[in-house]
């Protein structure tokens, strides 16, 4: 399927505007949206042309519950049509409250259970690895409020000790974990051989140099903050 869209940010709050009904996750979309914008405005080497080639960024959502901007972005560069934002979460859409694989051009893996996208993203990092695949770059979205979960400690202290250097991981601060974390957020990944990076999430070009910073033999890291969720 080929798409043509000549959207730009601008666009976004429209875009999103289309998609109503409940559960619509406001606050996890709204706090995501500057990252997805710049990253796949400046930063991902996928188009809609390039989807399943071989050589290309991949880019999974782990913070699958709000998915608004998520839509609204793969809208905007052309990978799904935008007639179809306003059936969001309807039942013959294929844009649900969490993103299907299967159903959505673009989309990496099925998501929105919280904790599985990072260690998805070190076993795509690792596959690309043993195919000899050394461009491609993972990136991995998640929640501050998913560091909460085991599995993800398990993955970044794998990636770190790997040293899987195309593995990208954007973390969308927006104070809503349960559990503290002592040092910061970065710190844990520090502590595990990665490059950090923390920035305001809402800052294009501080993104988007964070995004592009180089980290040869580690993967890296960037804590992207937003305005607290409980001050919204």
């Amino acid at each position: 399927m080929t798409i043509t869209a000549d959207h730009g940010y601008d666009d976004l709050p429209r875009l999103m505007s289309l998609m109503t009904g409940d559960e619509k996750h406001d606050f996890a979309a709204t706090s995501t949206l500057d990252v997805l914008w710049v990253l796949y405005d400046r930063v991902l080497g996928v188009t809609p042309g390039r989807a399943d080639s071989p050589d290309r960024d991949r880019f999974l959502l782990s913070k699958g519950h709000g998915p608004m901007a998520y839509y609204a972005v793969l809208a905007a560069k052309g990978f799904v049509p935008e007639e179809w934002l306003p059936g969001f979460g309807s039942y013959d859409s294929p844009l649900g409250h969490h993103p299907d694989r299967v159903l959505v051009p673009g989309a990496e893996i099925g998501s929105g259970s919280l904790g599985h996208g990072l260690p998805l993203a070190v076993g795509s990092a690792l596959g690309l690895r043993a195919q000899g695949l050394t461009g491609p770059a993972v990136w991995v979205l998640i929640g501050d409020a998913e560091l909460d979960e085991g599995s993800n400690h398990e993955a970044i202290a794998y990636a770190g000790a790997a040293g899987l250097d195309r593995l990208h991981t954007v973390v969308v601060d927006n104070a809503s974990a349960s559990h503290a974390l002592p040092g910061g957020i970065a710190a844990r990944f520090e502590a595990a051989n990665w490059s950090t990076a923390t920035v305001d999430g809402r800052d294009h070009a501080a993104l988007y140099e964070a995004f592009t910073a180089p980290h040869p033999g580690r993967p890296h890291a960037v804590v992207a903050r937003v305005e607290p969720k409980n001050a919204r």
